[in-house]
């Protein structure tokens, strides 16, 4: 089903590039339509990933946005006020994140209070400490002292990286490489590591996974402190590519956050998750948003379209899931994707 679904994503994606393309020649100009298209795709893919983590075992993250601005502030200030080189104020930043994300599966697992609710109550106090902190220790809400190496994480393009002179396409952002880095690791995560399987084995069902002897609890610790670190590169990774470490960050990631994973085929319930689909479902979105941009659409618009795209997407699972119940019982399937040549 997986497969399916990620070949029919990859057909949408081709057709939408040809549908647009034919509307307005612009659309494939590699400068202002290629380029940030590639470069947004791989902000929200990791974004995407960070809430299929959370999705993984059933829950969701809702403060995907507010810890995102927490990992991109700590690594701001680092840059602010200790002049940190880039990779170690990243590493702060992740750290931050990850903390985060902790602290939210450590409260569920202690308190046994549903997930939508201690996510929404952490959205809103890290908000409020976000804002607090810029407001407080930085002028305008933003952070102004950047390394300097961070331009060229918002300007560069593989056609900057050479290897015995065989330069890269220009229209493929640096920025894309370490997205494709986290794709790769959480995929080797999910399905090829027995913490990952016991993630997923802990979102299907989760008493049949404490009973087989699973630490359930650790599941949840595991899924949102993942779920919270890549929240915060994907904060780190718009910074470096807007420019600016401000409290703006994440602030419109929720939407975008579901879009992709769910997309993608992750379920909403737990035990399923595809990495390769969250990055097709992502470049869908976009490419859909890039589209009406380029048509001279509003952002009323797009924000339209990026809710029927969502609504499409539960719909489709809900029809699939009828669909297996009609058919009788099942095997769950608690693999990332395909292994050994099967197909989920």
């Amino acid at each position: 089903m997986l497969t399916n679904q990620r070949f029919g994503l990859a057909v949408v994606i081709v057709l939408l590039f040809v549908v647009f393309g034919l509307i307005n020649p612009q659309f494939f100009n590699q400068q202002f339509v290629v380029f940030p298209l590639l470069r947004d795709a791989s902000v929200i893919v990791v974004v995407g990933l960070a809430q299929m983590c959370a999705l993984s075992i059933g829950q969701m993250n809702l403060a995907v946005g507010p810890m995102a601005a927490v990992g991109a502030m700590a690594a701001g200030a680092t840059f602010q006020f200790l002049q940190f080189p880039l990779a170690l104020g990243v590493v702060v930043g992740l750290i931050a994140g990850a903390a985060t994300g902790l602290l939210t599966g450590a409260v569920i697992v202690w308190s046994r209070v549903n997930a939508f609710i201690v996510t929404l109550a952490m959205s809103f106090a890290l908000l409020g400490l976000v804002t607090i902190v810029y407001t407080t220790f930085a002028e305008n809400a933003a952070f102004s002292a950047v390394p300097p190496e961070l331009a060229f994480w918002r300007t560069g393009s593989l056609n900057d990286l050479c290897i015995a002179g065989a330069c890269g396409p220009r229209a493929v952002p640096v920025i894309v490489i370490p997205a494709a880095i986290v794709c790769m690791l959480v995929q080797f995560f999910f399905a090829r590591t027995a913490k990952g399987r016991e993630v997923l084995a802990t979102g299907s069902n989760f008493r049949a996974a404490k009973l087989s002897g699973i630490q359930a609890d650790r599941s949840v610790l595991i899924a949102h402190t993942m779920s919270g670190a890549l929240a915060a590169l994907a904060g780190i990774m718009l910074a470096a590519s807007t420019g600016s470490f401000s409290a703006a960050i994440g602030s419109e990631f929720l939407i975008a956050s579901f879009v992709a994973p769910i997309l993608g085929g992750t379920l909403l319930t737990g035990g399923v998750v595809s990495v390769l689909g969250t990055v097709f479902g992502a470049l869908v979105s976009l490419i859909i948003r890039a589209g009406l941009l380029v048509a001279g659409a509003g952002f009323e618009v797009l924000n339209i379209a990026l809710g029927i795209v969502l609504l499409l997407a539960l719909s489709l699972q809900r029809i699939q899931g009828i669909r297996q119940r009609r058919q009788g019982p099942a095997r769950v399937t608690v693999s990332a994707a395909p292994k050994n040549g099967e197909e989920s």
